[in-house]
């Protein structure tokens, strides 16, 4: 979010200062404002009004029952009006409105431009999609509300397909305008209905009531909104409690600022891929070992007093089963059978945390099979959920391991063996207390 903020700043400043700069990345924009100040392209009534426009906005912002955005508005265009800054000062106002509401049509594209329009359209569906994933839970955080992904698609689908018939821009959940919304006091999505309503009947019968205001105090409403999406607090907890997800949003952030909004957003997103393919790439796995006075099989590493059932080996592998992790699954196992003490007759698979098997797991899993049949070890699962059992219905697997190799708790799977094998073990809870 500090990213798009940021973006949102640098778009806004030479506004704010009464020039314009071409377009690019961030980087690109700010060695362009701070060159056109430089040259001395600064218009000083139009910088003199944006200033003061967002000096009243955040000075009456600490009172939130007044419309500070309106009345510094309102103020700066009777001023530009009053003075005609337009045409002595040079400051950039509005303008008049076309007058009336545009027409539908169905709107054709050339065939040469198709490529062209397929590769924008992609790019601004992108930023769309990111721009209303990251403010939805920004605000549904904020004010404690739920929101649905798949409403927002479906509504911002639905919207966008109604634009294009009228010629309209393309439509997102908006970092500036939402922000801008929420400081002028708005509630709830009933907000737009009543600002398409209020901009329509301007259209139509007032188009020329803000031919006077001031562009440069349009900026620093936006300015005043996007200093609120700014989440230093946010970024210190993150810092505190998780240092790499800290740094991932650091880069995400300088690819924001280096390369633009599209590039970044691309760059974040394929490093969370990267971060989740290495975290399901390398999972915990643990060996279970059972704890005096505590129910369950924990950890070994986390509860070093834990007692292991001899001849068995119950391992946890806390990830789905995929392509990527299938062969260091192979290596894991096998290395929870020679680090186990005793020798070892079975190894049971505590599966819960396993949620999904792909074809190349299901290989890996028949090999593995085969290497422990060969030590003379029966592969074993626990706790499997019922869809992933079923996946290994038709990989086959189910039939070539057993049924009766698949266990409903780790509890009955270590009572099925201790029924089998006559081991020195007595479990705690089996113990009579002294008499």
């Amino acid at each position: 979010m500090n990213g798009i903020a940021l973006t949102v700043l640098l778009s806004q400043l030479p506004k704010l200062f009464g020039f314009s700069v071409a377009g690019g990345g961030p980087f690109r924009q700010m060695r362009g404002i701070v060159e056109s100040i430089a040259a001395g392209s600064t218009n000083d009534a139009a910088l003199a009004i944006g200033a003061g426009v967002l000096a009243m906005i955040l000075v009456l912002k600490r009172w939130p029952r007044i419309p500070g955005i309106l009345i510094a508005v309102v103020s700066a265009t009777v001023v530009v009006a009053a003075f005609d800054l337009a045409a002595r000062a040079g400051v950039s106002v509005l303008g008049p409105l076309p007058q009336g509401l545009p027409s539908p049509g169905f709107p054709f594209v050339p065939i040469d431009t198709v490529t062209q329009i397929m590769m924008g359209g992609i790019a601004v569906a992108l930023v769309s999609f990111a721009d209303t994933s990251v403010l939805s839970r920004t605000y549904a955080a904020r004010l404690h509300a739920p929101v649905d992904p798949n409403q927002e698609m479906i509504g911002l689908g639905v919207a966008n397909l109604a634009a294009g018939f009228f010629r309209g821009f393309p439509i997102s959940s908006s970092s500036s305008r939402t922000p801008v919304a929420e400081a002028a006091g708005a509630r709830t999505q009933l907000t737009g209905v009543v600002g398409a309503l209020a901009i329509a009947l301007l259209l139509m019968l007032a188009p020329d009531l803000l031919q006077h205001l001031p562009n440069t105090a349009l900026a620093a409403v936006v300015i005043a909104s996007a200093i609120g999406l700014i989440e230093i607090s946010d970024l210190k907890r993150i810092y505190r409690i998780q240092r790499w997800e800290f740094w991932l949003s650091m880069t995400c952030f300088a690819g924001v600022a280096a390369f633009g909004a599209i590039p970044g957003i691309a760059l974040a997103i394929m490093m969370a891929v990267i971060e989740f393919l290495w975290d399901g790439w390398r999972p915990h796995s643990a060996v279970l070992g059972r704890v005096d006075q505590v129910k369950g099989y924990h950890d070994i590493t986390r509860y070093p007093e834990a007692r292991l059932i001899p001849g068995l080996v119950l391992f946890r592998w806390d990830a789905p089963l995929f392509f990527a992790n299938a062969e260091f699954f192979h290596e894991r196992v096998m290395d929870a059978v020679a680090s186990s003490p005793t020798a070892v007759r079975w190894l049971v698979v505590a599966a819960e945390p396993v949620t999904s098997v792909d074809v190349t797991a299901a290989d890996a899993v028949a090999q593995l099979d085969d290497s422990l049949h060969a030590a003379g070890v029966e592969l074993c699962f626990a706790e499997m959920k019922d869809p992933v059992k079923d996946k290994l219905k038709r990989f086959g697997l189910f039939t070539r391991l057993g049924e009766h190799t698949f266990f409903a708790t780790l509890g009955e799977a270590v009572g099925a063996y201790l029924a089998q094998y006559p081991v020195d073990w007595v479990d705690w809870e089996d113990r009579k207390p002294p008499s």
